[in-house]
């Protein structure tokens, strides 16, 4: 593995096809990725490649607008993206989810840092902070698949 790579692995007691409905509907992008504060627009055909979600990051009145961009999508397995926080820096963030026995989902998300000033941040410094950030980003998006589960299956009984 890249050792410019943040990469995080949980497991958790939903379907992919769960999981991947959150990653599907940009507007709950700011839901789960830490540090991302408000969706502005997502396009149509989001997560197909080249779709993006135009959002905000950070606390105000410490913003920064721009766009994060589909590389590649494999539904119910993969999304790849590019992540832009311009001028603080961009990351390209690797999702994949792997169904495992008793209807959980591995989920790994691996980020590098792939421009803007934080490149020059050294790695030891980096990579706890990713790790954190990226930790608690994977924590949230259970959250929302499970809870979204719960509450369809508990309106269908």
């Amino acid at each position: 593995m890249n050792p410019d790579v943040s990469s995080i692995e949980l497991s958790v007691r939903a379907t992919p096809e769960q999981i991947y409905a959150v990653l599907a509907d940009g507007w709950m992008y700011s839901g789960w990725v830490v540090g991302a504060s408000h969706i502005r627009k997502v396009d149509d055909h989001w997560p197909q490649a080249g779709a993006l979600i135009h959002h905000t990051v950070g606390v105000w009145p410490l913003t920064v607008k721009d766009t994060t961009s589909v590389i590649a999508s494999e539904p119910y397995r993969l999304l790849e993206l590019d992540a832009r926080a311009f001028p603080v820096g961009r990351a390209h963030v690797r999702i994949e989810l792997r169904r495992t026995n008793g209807g959980h989902t591995r989920i790994r998300m691996a980020e590098t840092v792939s421009g803007g000033p934080s490149q020059l941040i050294p790695q030891p410094v980096v990579d706890p902070l990713l790790d954190a950030r990226n930790r608690e980003s994977l924590r949230r998006l259970c959250d929302i698949a499970v809870g979204r589960f719960a509450r369809e299956a508990a309106a269908s009984t």
